[in-house]
């Protein structure tokens, strides 16, 4: 199967199945030398793991994570770093019925014929559980970050009909609301419309936005590796997402030039923009501003409402899907896309190190230069 690696200088390769043995993730390309501990991916880990709120599955798993490789004494060592996470809440048989028709909304008609046939348990590979592999590369990537003074801060901003309010932001309450919305108020609202979608067997989709503090500006290529472009194929290869916005986004088609164009400054000798309607992002590269990125999920497919569906013999049938499903995707979703924008940076990060020849040099004759034992 091509298509599970990701990066071109600090590359993951995510590997397993939702109701496989495991799930994991090879990392390639980070330094020797990062402190790194178990503790340091569980805490990203457990962001993401179900059942945990009402509003999440109620399949239970400790999504404990080992580390095979690649760590020494506390430290990385500069070779792949392997890590797994058991699955071990799995109930199969949930989805028995489903093995010979397609559900609306999911990934089943098309895995099929692409492949000729599919794992039907949680939808295997296409399973909203594969994140868990980028999630835990996504912690490493953001230490490497954090060494830098680059910070990633992602949340919900809607859920339905309910947003949050700007007057209202509390960086606090993302890790403490079950909505992962930096507002009380919007999320007690948020949890009362989810609980009348569930009471009607449906869903909800929702906004998550990401800010990204901290960058230097030039990080990202001028043309096919643009830091926008790479940050969107990132976040689309979520697999609810259905749009993305950097900045103004959407509302810049409707703009004058004058009203978009953000004007450029000069503070204390430091170059800065009055505005962010680009969202951090010119021609491609950092501008030094704060990165404001937007995905769009759509409502979690798994409903259980009666569906009109196919089977393989292409006969029109009603379904009923069972199992164990999140009424909202978005709050669990949060540090997935956060995640994907961290090594997307790191990855850019360092493929900028070679773009000047001052760079180079200075890396191989400077004060810090590589010298022979």
């Amino acid at each position: 199967m091509a298509g599970s690696i990701f990066g071109k200088s600090f590359t993951i390769t995510t590997w397993g199945e939702s109701h496989g043995p495991a799930l994991g993730v090879v990392i390639d390309g980070c330094p020797a030398g990062l402190p790194l501990a178990e503790a340091d991916i569980q805490v990203w880990l457990d962001r993401r793991k179900p059942g945990q709120t009402a509003i999440a599955t109620p399949r239970r798993e400790a999504d404990a994570v080992r580390i095979l490789s690649g760590v020494f004494e506390g430290r990385t060592t500069g070779t792949p770093i392997s890590l797994t996470v058991e699955n071990t809440s799995q109930r199969s048989g949930d989805y028995g019925e489903i093995a010979s028709c397609y559900r609306p909304g999911h990934a089943d008609y098309t895995f099929e014929k692409k492949y000729g046939f599919r794992d039907y348990r949680g939808g295997g590979r296409s399973s909203a559980r594969e994140t868990v592999g980028r999630v835990a590369a996504g912690a490493i990537a953001a230490k490497i970050l954090g060494t830098m003074g680059i910070t990633l801060c992602a949340y919900t901003k809607a859920i339905g009909p309910v947003a949050i309010s700007e007057e209202r932001f509390d960086r606090e309450a993302i890790l403490k609301t079950p909505t992962a919305m930096p507002d009380y108020t919007a999320s007690r609202e948020a949890e009362a419309y989810l609980k009348s979608c569930m009471e009607e067997k449906d869903s909800s989709g929702g906004v998550i936005e990401c800010r990204i503090g901290g960058m230097p500006a030039g990080i990202g290529e001028t043309v096919f590796d643009k830091l926008d472009a790479n940050l969107g194929k990132a976040v689309f290869s979520i697999g609810a997402v259905k749009a993305v916005e950097i900045g103004d986004g959407f509302r810049a088609a409707q703009a004058r030039g004058s009203e978009n164009n953000d004007a450029f400054v000069s503070r204390d000798g430091n170059i800065t923009k009055k505005t962010n309607h680009a969202g951090g992002i010119l021609g491609g590269m950092s501008d030094g501003s704060t990165i404001l990125l937007r995905a769009y999920l759509k409502p979690t497919p798994s409903i259980f409402r009666r569906q009109e569906t196919v089977n393989r013999a292409g006969d029109n049938i009603a379904l009923e899907i069972r199992g164990r499903h999140d009424p909202v995707i978005v709050p669990r979703a949060v540090v997935v896309v956060e995640a994907m924008a961290a090594l997307t940076i790191v990855d850019l990060l360092f493929e900028n190190m070679h773009v000047r020849m001052d760079a180079v040099t200075d890396f191989y004759t400077g004060d810090r230069a590589l010298r022979p034992l």
